[in-house]
């Protein structure tokens, strides 16, 4: 993790300093306000990714005396196949059309269907065919 906020840092550490160097030249406020929430969004990461490093063992990625055989193995469990996020797509489309009209029926019916399909992602692994064996 030691790597991944030294990298969000540094580009925290560049929208900053762009953001300030564009504000001065330009004068303009609407590319000043982007770099520097870029850059605190970035730095937000940053930090938290460094927050982590410090309380979870060192990674092979994070030492510079590892071996390339020590970050062999299992690397988490990936689900072949699910509809879900597609159904998540649909019923985050749908809201945003709902609030782009802002049809209240439509917002309550989205908002049902995003609860739904939120649901069904999160509990893919415990209903069903795919409900793993304890």
């Amino acid at each position: 993790m030691k790597v991944e906020s030294l990298i969000f840092n540094i580009i925290a550490v560049f929208c900053v300093a762009a953001a300030v160097v564009y504000g001065v030249w330009s004068r303009e406020p609407i590319g000043t306000t982007a770099l520097a929430l870029s850059g605190g969004l970035t730095g937000l990461i940053g930090g938290f990714f460094w927050f982590v490093s410090r309380r979870i063992d060192a990674r092979p990625e994070d030492r510079k005396d590892a071996d390339i055989a020590e970050g062999a193995g299992e690397l988490g469990f990936f689900p072949p196949a699910s509809y879900w996020p597609f159904a998540l797509a649909l019923s985050a489309a749908l809201m945003g059309l709902a609030l782009a009209f802002w049809y209240s029926w439509l917002i309550l019916i989205a908002l049902a269907a995003l609860l739904i399909t939120i649901g069904g992602l999160l509990f893919e692994f415990y209903v069903g065919q795919n409900a793993t064996q304890s």
